[in-house]
Order: structure tokens, then C-alpha cells, then sequence
């Protein structure tokens, strides 16, 4: 199956090439790589869906069928700090294989299925640190080896993953989906190969035996360098421990400083804007939405939000119609009246003139002035919290919490 260091092309796929990669796919730009020898790809904008055609996916589920031996390669810059999915083979949400490379967590995720269930192996490692990086997976049945730089990481006997791709099957390279996974960062020699020890095809050297005179040499020359590293280190090592029993003797306090204001440990303050309490801890700022009481209003009033407050408080409702209005809110009959104090009360308002027609005219909820459609009433400083963000609807404006958080209390302007 192979020759030398070349191989059958017949058992092997290049991704790149494969999915036709060129400057003007969207989400993808095609930049200088490590070598000139293939092309590389900046992958950055979240819009963008790079996967294969039928064809290629019915090339890659033949070359999978029965076997059990094939390697993952890849050359990548990944952006420091980002998690993504370098490649993905998939059938809906269930993936048949996976490669994912955490820059929050610095780990290596390896993502398969075995008998009909998800398994993910873990592999601690810094990938996404903003460097080029030769990676390697190769399985032989249950045995998975991890390569990164030509280096041995991880060796691992693992349950056999299944490799009868269905014809749904489809390659993503770059993402998990169209909406999920998205990497950050240049990708380049991007191949699967169907052979046993593939990883030899990206490293040629490490399928030698004995070291050459060169290789002693260079060994010899990194002993030395190490040598001279360590005996800096060791220097630098007796001076700091100089000068830390020098500090045994002083009381060193941490504060926080805030808005140019500073405050020593221990010390608490109000963060009006937000609501919330915060403290000084060791130099680290803490802070904690205020816990507000559970308000049970009479039968005549509802909660409502009142500004320079961060609770809700009971206000009286007013009732025109059958129709219940909280404190603030608006009904339009032939005037605009406002409830206060659980009376409606006449508003003297003009209306501001709408630069639509009238078929696109629309009255927003328990306000009297109709606007046009479309309008932004995030835009009019409706209040949400700072782990909530505003949603504009045809008639009004919702608070909705981030991904992550839930609402407090049923109220979804503060979530935690």
C-alpha cells in the first residue's frame, strides 16, 4: 500500500482539496501556511457551512466500510484560548468521528461512537496557544495512538469506534454543524489515510531505529543548552528565595480598586447600577445580585419595577374593560390614559409623526402612539439585567436570559 514515504492515493483523502476550498468561500480565507507546499485556510467568521459534497461523503463512507485501521492528520495555527471542532464526520447529533481541541480547558477530544453510543476520550494537552502544530490520530481497532509535533502524547486502548458510516454521513471541516464547534485559526494538510501507523506518512523519521551522527550531535548540542539553561534557572532560584525570606517579615494586604476607587480586604459595597452587593476578597472582586423577598401583592395591586429601586413593589392596578393594567401602562380609548395609582389618568401626549405607510402602522402593548413596523424598542431603554439582553418583538421588547443563566425569581430581566 505504500511506497517509500508516498501512498496508494486510493487510500487516502485529501479534505482540503476535496472540499474545493478557494479565497472566495464564505467564512474561510486562504492565507500562507507552515510550507507552500498546499494550500492553508484562515477559518474565523461564524457564518459559514464547510462540508462536503454527496460525492465526496460516499467516497469517504467506502473508504471507512470494514475497516479498521485509518488516520486523522492535520497541520493547524488555532487562535490562543478558542475551542473548536477541527473536523467533523457526523449523521444528525450523533458523531462518528470527532476531533475537537479545547483552548479553555487545554484539552484534545476525541468523539466516537461504539455500539450505537457516544464515547469521548480526553487527552490534556495545549493546542490552541497560537503556534503551528502537526497532529496525528491513528486507530487500529481498539488501539488509538496521539501524535502532536512528531511526539508520542497519549497512548491508549479504547473501545473499537464504528466505522460503517451511514449514507446520511456528511464531513464538516472547521465546525461540528452549521451552528456549533466553530474553529478559530489556520488549517492546512487536512487527510485521512487508511493504513496501519498513517502517522508515519506527516513524521517519516520516526519510523527509524537508530539515531544518525547528525541526530547524536544535535542531542549532545541540547544537553549542553539544557545545562546552561539550568544552572540560570538555579541562580535565578537562589534570588527569589533571597528575597521572599526578606518579605516573611512584612503584613502584605491586597485591595481592589473599582470606578478609582480602592478598597482594602474584607470591605463591601453597593453597586447601584446592577443591583448587587459586592466585596474585596483577597484582592478579587465578588459580587452578588441583591436577594430580593418574595412580594405578595394584594388583590388591588401588582408588582412592578420603580426606578433608583432595585425590588419590585406593589402598585395598584387599574382595570378598564375587563383588561388588567399594572402601575405605568397605557390604554388608548378616545384619549391616551395612563394608570396611577390605580386611577387611569388622561395623558396629554402628541404623537410623533411615522415615516410609513399607514398598512405598517402598529400599536405596541399598553402604549397609545402607534410606530412603525420593525421598531426597535430595545433601543428605548427597556431595563434588563446585565445576565439577561433585550428581544424585540412586533409589539414590545422582552428581557431573555443569556445561554447559561436562568431567570430569578420568574423574571427573566435578572438571571444567574
Amino acid at each position: 500500500t505504500a511506497v517509500g514515504f508516498g501512498m496508494d492515493p486510493d487510500l487516502q483523502i485529501d479534505i482540503i482539496a476535496e472540499l474545493d476550498l478557494v479565497n472566495t468561500t464564505l467564512g474561510v480565507t486562504q492565507v500562507s501556511g507552515l510550507h507552500n507546499a498546499s494550500k492553508a485556510f484562515l477559518f474565523q467568521d461564524t457564518e459559514r457551512e464547510i462540508h462536503a459534497a454527496p460525492h465526496v461523503s460516499e467516497k469517504l463512507i467506502q473508504l471507512f466500510q470494514n475497516r479498521s485501521e485509518f488516520t486523522f492528520l492535520a497541520t493547524l495555527q488555532q487562535k490562543a484560548s478558542t475551542s473548536g471542532v477541527i473536523l467533523s464526520i457526523r449523521e444528525l447529533e450523533h458523531s462518528y468521528f470527532e476531533l475537537e481541541s479545547s483552548g479553555l480547558r487545554d484539552e484534545i477530544r476525541y468523539h466516537y461512537r461504539f455500539h450505537g453510543k457516544m464515547r469521548t476520550e480526553v487527552f490534556p494537552y495545549r493546542l490552541a496557544d497560537g503556534q503551528w502544530h502537526r497532529i496525528a490520530v491513528s486507530l487500529s481497532a481498539s488501539h488509538l495512538l496521539l501524535h502532536v509535533d512528531c511526539n508520542r502524547i497519549y497512548e491508549r486502548v479504547i473501545d473499537p469506534p464504528e466505522t460503517n458510516l451511514t449514507p446520511e454521513s456528511n464531513l464538516w471541516l472547521g465546525q461540528r454543524n452549521r451552528k456549533h464547534g466553530f474553529f478559530k485559526g489556520v488549517i492546512q494538510d487536512v487527510k485521512i489515510i487508511f493504513i496501519p501507523n498513517g502517522y508515519i506518512t506527516q513524521c517519516p523519521n520516526l519510523n527509524r531505529t537508530c539515531p544518525t551522527c547528525s541526530d547524536f550531535l544535535s542531542l549532545v548540542q541540547g544537553i549542553m543548552d539544557l545545562q546552561e539553561l539550568l544552572a540560570k534557572m538555579t541562580a535565578k532560584l537562589n534570588y527569589a528565595e533571597t528575597r521572599l525570606s526578606q518579605l516573611e517579615d512584612c503584613h502584605c494586604e491586597k485591595t481592589c480598586q473599582v470606578n478609582g476607587l480602592i478598597y482594602r480586604d474584607k470591605d463591601s459595597w453597593v453597586e447601584d447600577d446592577h443591583c448587587r452587593n459586592c466585596t474585596c476578597k483577597g484582592g478579587a472582586v465578588e459580587c452578588r445580585r441583591m436577594s430580593c423577598p418574595p412580594l405578595e401583592c394584594p388583590p388591588d395591586a401588582l408588582p412592578v419595577h420603580v426606578d433608583t429601586q432595585c425590588c419590585k413593589v406593589c402598585k395598584a392596578k387599574c382595570i378598564y374593560g375587563g383588561k388588567v393594567l399594572a402601575e405605568g401602562q397605557r390604554v388608548l380609548t378616545k384619549s391616551c390614559r395612563e394608570c396611577r395609582n390605580g386611577v387611569l389618568v388622561k395623558v396629554t401626549e402628541t404623537c410623533p409623526p411615522l415615516n410609513c405607510s399607514e398598512k405598517d402602522h402598529v400599536l405596541p402593548e399598553n402604549q397609545c402612539c402607534s410606530v412603525c413596523r420593525g421598531h426597535n424598542f430595545c433601543a428605548e431603554g427597556h431595563r434588563c439585567g446585565e445576565n439577561s439582553e433585550c428581544k424585540n418583538w412586533n409589539t414590545k421588547a422582552t428581557c431573555e436570559c443569556k445561554n447559561g443563566y436562568l431567570s430569578v425569581q420568574g423574571d427573566s430581566a435578572y438571571c444567574e
